[in-house]
């Protein structure tokens, strides 16, 4: 951990990071202590002594509630908090009946409606799917709109644009009250660095518009091993930290004591094809390292999630989607994107694996309670009862506890042989489109104020009405 702590240095010392259209940031950077000099126009390169982006964040909250719209639903992000949130960012969906196709402001509905019916996942979430039925310049705001109509849960905002990052933060604004707003964090938007080492100018100038608000920010550098980060481990997490640590900074020099959120996204690559991989070991023990390098630096963690390249909710999805996902959990990830739905390296999301995934949440929830070790749980009286060599099905201990023992998956068919090929004989993706048919059939949306509804309605016209449709 220390070499790698010193690696990361090195390269925010000696390379350093390009910062590109962004006078403010630069000036933020420069006025911290950072060497900045001119490569081109509006481009920089902003060198950090080694200390200094640590003693910045320093700032950052350890522990910080992201509340939402029902309080029972707030969430505690950072300390051994696990927070589950669905899949984010695919231009295309899938199921079993339509299958691949691009997505609609309808299919994000399905999917913010299906996470907020799981009982298993935490979080809204974002931009679960790409509604390209609707304009580039406008589509944040029935995002936005969604999240908080069909969802009751905390929910991330548009990082696209500045503009777009102020309009999620009016927006939460118009739902939970200004001044609470400005003293809570109630929306957060989810920044990537441009790897190798570059922050844009878009990305800098939204980090600023949420931390200027009091809100949250997540800092995650996209790297894929052998193309835009080395291909060995260590040095992928060095690199990570250092992107991480650079931009995370930006919002702490923006507002101190701002919510900011350490990340990592590590994936390897197919060297022979030069094709993404997901769900590999290597990247699995970069989201190890990178929880205890978390602890070190004092902030919370995003990484992994169940990610996977297979084109279908088949075996290989959820073989590799649990290699990432474990890391996640056993390194001590606090905020968990992408815990539902990844598919097809994140280009599509789907509705069947969706659905599979949350399933794979219940019994992680299970997994992350642990193990009791009391008088009643170490269980002396069940063999006691009865003795050596009789069962335990009639003691009083397993009379007890038998109801409650066990998690039980919502999904999975643990019948006989004999009685699953009677019924059809059907695999778990044919089980998990049912599933999701019958929870949309039977959705209802949690109360919303009218006079709220009302008024990001009239919001959301206004901004439409003052601009031309973009579509790219």
């Amino acid at each position: 951990l220390q070499a790698i702590e010193r690696t990361a240095d090195r390269m925010l010392a000696e390379i350093g990071i390009e910062l590109r259209d962004d006078e403010i940031t630069m000036q933020l950077y420069k006025a911290a202590g950072a060497e900045v000099t001119v490569t081109r126009d509006q481009v920089w390169r902003v060198k950090f002594p080694p200390g200094m982006l640590r003693e910045i964040l320093a700032s950052a909250p350890e522990v910080f509630t992201q509340y939402a719209r029902n309080p029972a639903n707030n969430v505690l992000i950072g300390g051994d908090n696990v927070v589950f949130a669905p899949s984010y960012g695919s231009p295309f969906v899938m199921d079993l009946d339509k299958g691949r196709r691009y997505g609609t402001i309808e299919d994000f509905r399905n999917f913010v409606k299906l996470s907020q019916a799981s009982p298993w996942l935490h979080h809204s979430g974002g931009t679960v799917c790409e509604p390209t039925d609707v304009p580039v310049n406008k589509r944040h705001l029935d995002m936005v709109y969604s999240h908080i109509r069909y969802s009751d849960r905390a929910f991330l905002g548009s990082i696209t644009a500045a503009e777009r990052a102020a309009d999620s933060v009016e927006m939460a604004r118009i739902l939970f009250g200004a001044d609470f707003v400005d003293k809570h964090c109630v929306v957060m938007g989810n920044f990537n660095t441009t790897s190798p080492m570059v922050i844009d100018g878009v990305t800098a100038a939204g980090i600023r518009a949420y931390a200027g608000a009091n809100q949250g920010s997540i800092h995650l550098p996209f790297l894929l091993g052998g193309a835009v980060a080395p291909l060995t481990t260590a040095g992928m997490v060095a690199q990570g930290l250092a992107e991480s640590m650079a931009s995370c900074a930006i919002a702490q020099l923006t507002r101190k004591g701002a919510p900011t959120i350490l990340a990592s996204f590590f994936s390897s690559m197919s060297l022979r094809t030069g094709s993404p991989t997901f769900g590999t070991p290597e990247p699995a023990i970069g989201s190890l390292a990178m929880g205890q390098l978390a602890r070190r630096l004092k902030m919370p963690l995003r990484c992994a999630g169940n990610f996977s390249t297979s084109k279908l909710p088949d075996g290989q999805a959820m073989q590799q989607s649990m290699m990432s996902m474990m890391s996640a959990v056993q390194g001590g990830a606090n905020y968990v994107l992408h815990s539902a739905g990844f598919l097809d390296g994140l280009l599509s999301m789907s509705y069947e694996k969706h659905v599979m995934d949350t399933d794979m949440c219940g019994a992680l929830h299970a997994y992350l309670d642990g193990m009791k070790c009391d008088e009643d749980s170490l269980a002396f009286e069940a063999l006691a009862e009865l003795g050596p060599g009789q069962h335990l099905f009639s003691t009083q201990h397993t009379l007890r506890h038998y109801e409650t023992a066990y998690w039980d998956s919502g999904l999975d068919d643990n019948r006989p042989w004999e009685t699953w090929d009677e019924q059809g004989g059907h695999d778990s993706a044919y089980r998990a489109n049912l599933r999701w048919k019958k929870t949309l059939a039977e959705f209802e949306a949690p109360p919303l104020d009218d006079g709220i509804d009302e008024a990001l309605r009239d919001f959301m016209d206004r901004k439409k009405t003052a601009v031309p449709d973009m579509w790219y």
